[in-house]
């Protein structure tokens, strides 16, 4: 069927409301329009779907929700009868359209039998994979476009263990949607319907406590916070988002007595209207904050995305500016101050390991092993993190204390198998805390942690490229990489090639080929002769590849000078399509 025919059936089905037509419509004589909302489905992968809200295949609406959970619940049905019966946990965030989607989807699942579990208002995405396993749901469903522009909405789906789909089974999620139609192959009851009948039933108060019991426990020194908690002043924004709770909530039972939310911030919109777009991690989304941190003198500031699983700091230099730093910086930070801390209380797991995405800084490996820890890599991907410590906790080859990404995502404890802004919040603050008590900030921490460790440096360079057009040249950038193997970078000589596709280790001056352990996911690496590493990478929610500059030097300056120099190469990348 093309394009051109799937629009016409849109505009004559009967599943359509006279609103939805209009807006179809509205289009008609809009060849390139049509073809971008109908070419093909959205992408169902391994972080579900994601994509702007409107009307068609390529579009998040309440038709690609049915027909995506549709798919999903005979995955769990194929799975028997006793595994349904365990049920679903469904979860939302604050952007628009967010609770209608997971209505819907809600009851496409008790339309199939499939018992539901779902949140009354919107929670952060931690909670919701916290909420499968506390549960003993069979799967779990999360309505976010986590940190995108307003105009995206996304759906999350997540297994048993509270991790995000492993690749098989969404997978068969995708297989199922090719082979069901979109209106005549979902089935859906009424939601009031479904409520008297017992197939939904709404979480609250119950889940939250359970939930934030846990994450308090994972406190290491409220002593040391006591001892500054008069003077010790910070801001907080949620963005918009569900953090708005319970991050103060958290911080407050940490003992944090000035918290100064950013009240424009603190309102909950699914339009953003304080930013160009909710992500903590780009510096000019905290200018609010920054604000408000200038007024009352605030030692840290700290902003969490809208669905509260990523968060990112701000740290007041002996200058009094206020600077951000990077997934990298805060991770390396958080985890010498959480495997310190726990080693002060006498905590520490036997075994304890430590866990990072491949793109991540290599600093964290070198901070882990100074503490004695195992220490391993994983695809970037929460759910490979959670299949690695699922792995190793069960063979009782160790126990995963901690895990985390660039992108400032951080894991920690045993109740949630995906990244956690709520708990990584509250361990942030205790930590920067801890360092005021000590007499000093986050970044002269960071001083020392590099001296003692070598000077290290990052930086990501995203490669937008949009639509049909796009995607070809993603998929001709990544080939022709392949077939024309770098042997140099900006005059810099290639050590080792590395494909994660194939597993396959090229070592260039020889030619030599090993194997790696980690196979089976489109990046290729780069270890350049000083010791730099390039990874290239599509993203896997947005029309971007993603190229990661990882450098150490001899000091600061010579590590910023090779970080300039590769990201000037980066940069000019997509010009080799």
């Amino acid at each position: 069927m093309s394009y051109q025919e799937r629009y016409e059936r849109w505009l004559n089905s009967s599943a359509l409301s006279p609103q939805e037509k209009a807006e179809l419509e509205a289009m008609k004589n809009n060849p390139q329009e049509i073809e971008d909302r109908f070419f093909s489905m959205l992408e169902f992968g391994t972080a579900g779907l994601r994509g702007v809200m409107g009307l068609g295949l390529r579009r998040m609406n309440v038709h690609v929700i049915r027909h995506a959970t549709q798919a999903f619940a005979q995955v769990i049905l194929a799975e028997g009868p006793a595994e349904a019966a365990k049920g679903v946990a469904i979860c939302f965030d604050c952007r628009v359209n967010s609770d209608l989607f997971a209505r819907e989807a809600a009851c496409v699942m008790a339309a199939n039998g499939i018992p539901v579990k779902l949140f009354e208002s919107m929670r952060p995405t931690p909670e919701l994979s916290f909420a499968v396993r506390e549960h003993g749901c069979i799967a779990g469903l999360n309505v976010t476009a986590s940190h995108n522009p307003p105009e995206y909405n996304g759906y999350k789906v997540y297994w048993e263990d509270g991790a995000q789909l492993p690749p098989h089974h969404a997978a068969a999620i995708a297989k199922v949607m090719e082979e069901i139609d979109v209106f005549d192959g979902v089935k859906s009851m009424d939601y009031d319907a479904a409520l008297a009948q017992g197939l939904i039933t709404l979480m609250g108060k119950e889940t939250d406590d359970k939930f934030l019991g846990h994450v308090l426990a994972q406190i290491n020194d409220k002593e040391s916070v006591a001892k500054v908690a008069d003077t010790f002043t910070m801001v907080y924004s949620p963005f918009h988002g569900t953090g708005y709770q319970q991050v103060p909530y958290v911080l407050g039972e940490l003992g944090i007595k000035h918290i100064h939310c950013v009240p424009e911030q603190m309102v909950i919109d699914g339009t953003f209207p304080t930013v160009k777009s909710p992500n903590p991690e780009t510096p000019e989304s905290f200018a609010l904050a920054r604000k408000l941190a200038e007024e009352v003198s605030a030692d840290f500031i700290l902003g969490t995305d809208p669905d509260a699983d990523r968060v990112a700091i701000q740290v007041k230099d002996r200058q009094g500016q206020y600077i951000q730093l990077s997934g990298n910086q805060t991770g390396v930070l958080l985890l010498d101050y959480l495997l310190s801390a726990k080693k002060r209380a006498g905590t520490m797991p036997e075994k304890p390991v430590a866990l990072k995405s491949i793109v991540t800084t290599n600093m964290a490996r070198k901070v882990a092993e100074a503490h004695g820890l195992t220490f391993y890599d994983t695809f970037t991907g929460f759910k490979f993190m959670a299949e690695k410590k699922n792995q190793l906790e069960a063979a009782g080859e160790g126990h995963v204390v901690f895990s985390y990404e660039e992108s400032i995502g951080y894991m920690i404890g045993d109740f949630v198998r995906d990244k956690d802004a709520v708990t990584a919040s509250l361990l942030l603050t205790e930590m920067t805390a801890w360092y005021a008590a000590q007499g000093m900030n986050l970044l002269e921490a960071l001083e020392v942690l590099y001296q003692k460790h070598g000077y290290h440096g990052e930086k990501t360079v995203n490669l937008v490229m949009p639509g049909l057009e796009g995607m070809a040249n993603m998929k001709a950038l990544m080939a022709k990489l392949r077939s024309e193997p770098l042997t140099e970078v900006a005059g810099t000589p290639v050590a080792v090639r590395r494909d994660y596709q194939d597993g396959s280790e090229v070592e260039v001056s020889t030619g030599a080929v090993t194997t790696m352990e980690l196979v089976g996911s489109n990046v290729l690496q780069y270890r350049l002769a000083d010791g730099t590493d390039l990874f290239v990478r599509p993203s896997g929610t947005e029309p971007k590849i993603k190229v990661y500059v990882l450098a150490v030097g001899s000091s600061g300056a010579d590590c910023q000078e090779k970080v300039a120099k590769y990201t000037a190469w980066a940069e000019i990348l997509k010009e080799m399509v």
